[in-house]
This record gives C-alpha cells, structure tokens and sequence, in this order.
C-alpha cells in the first residue's frame, strides 16, 4: 500500500527516497466499507486520506436535505475536508465509502511534524493545494457558464471510468441537476449517437 503512496508524492516532487518513506511511514491503514464515513458534518477533520483501493464521495447536505456532491475520490486521490483539517473546526461535510475501500491516513500532529522535518512535504501540498484550487475553480466556472448537458458530457469525457461506477443519483448530485433531467439527458445524448 505505502508503495502507491510513495509513486504519487514522487510524482509531484523530488525528494531523498529515504526522506519520502519516513514521510510515507506515518500513514496509517484504515479499511472502509461501502456506505460508511470517514466524515460526518460536524465532526472535526483531524486526518488527510490517500485512497489506495475503493471510491468516496465528498458531500453538503442542504437545508433542503439535497446531497450535493463537491468531489468524489477514487484510486491515487487525496480526501479532507480542507477546512476543518486546516481550522480544527467542525466540518460542513460528509466523507462516505461509495465502495469498499482502502486509505492511507496522516493525522493533524503527524502532518504538522512532517512540516517541520521534512522540507519536501510543504512543496508537495502546495502542489497539490494548487492543483485542487485550480480543479474547483474550472468547475465553480463550468457550472455557472456550461449547460447541465455540457456538464454531463464534460463530466464523462474526463471521468470515463469514475461514471461506469457511479449511480445516476450520485452523478446528478455531483453535476446539481436532479435526476430526472439527468435521465433526459442522457437520453437525448444517447440518440445523438
């Protein structure tokens, strides 16, 4: 498992292999089953997650009781709720098993000692920040600008293999259509075909 761990963060910098398994080697494994959380709002966020095996999904419920899908994480991505990691304060999100899973966990002081002794894990997290902002903002974009077919279509083109494992349901929440217009969608792009 820490081999998957290792491949990614040296992916995104360079570093002494001895300095990256050090780092590696203050994850913890940790098993999920489908339909349970890593995260329930509320709670306070005291953990980053690198899924090794499985898929979750990052979500608000409104004050409507509507799941609203932020991102889902699958093999080699990272979960957190970004704010309540960073602020220690309670989280506005669920963090949920869609399958069986398997994560990689640092906790909040092992993180902070990563900081402080290895100078590569600052560089890689702002990476990863960088590339998570940039993510949310091309989407925070596409919703106000592209219709809920160029979504839907956008959404399939970049996640081929992430929409064969995900229920209409979970892509509607995910795309903020319901899921009978997510229903005609789908109909209507199918006889385009």
């Amino acid at each position: 498992m820490i081999e998957a761990l290792h491949f990614n963060i040296s992916r995104h910098i360079s570093s002494s292999q001895t300095d990256i398994t050090e780092f590696c080697n203050l994850f913890t494994s940790k098993t999920i089953k489908k339909k349970e959380f890593l995260l329930r709002e509320g709670e306070v966020c005291r953990f980053e997650a690198f899924v090794i095996k499985g898929l979750f999904k990052v979500y608000h419920i409104d004050a409507k009781g509507t799941e609203q899908i932020l991102y889902f994480g699958m093999e080699d991505w990272w979960l957190t709720d970004i704010d309540s990691f960073g602020n220690q304060s309670p989280s506005q999100l669920f963090i949920e098993a869609i399958e069986d899973s398997e994560v990689l966990i640092i906790s909040k002081k092992d993180k902070d000692f990563a900081y402080e002794n290895f100078p590569f894990v600052e560089k890689l997290f702002r990476i990863m920040t960088q590339k998570t902002h940039s993510a949310l903002q091309r989407r925070m974009i596409d919703n106000l600008s592209k219709t809920a077919d160029q979504r839907y279509l956008d959404f399939i083109e970049k996640y081929p293999s992430l929409n064969q494992r995900l229920t209409n349901l979970q892509v509607a929440a995910y795309l903020g259509i319901s899921h009978e217009f997510l229903s005609k969608i789908r109909r209507k792009t199918t006889k385009g075909k």
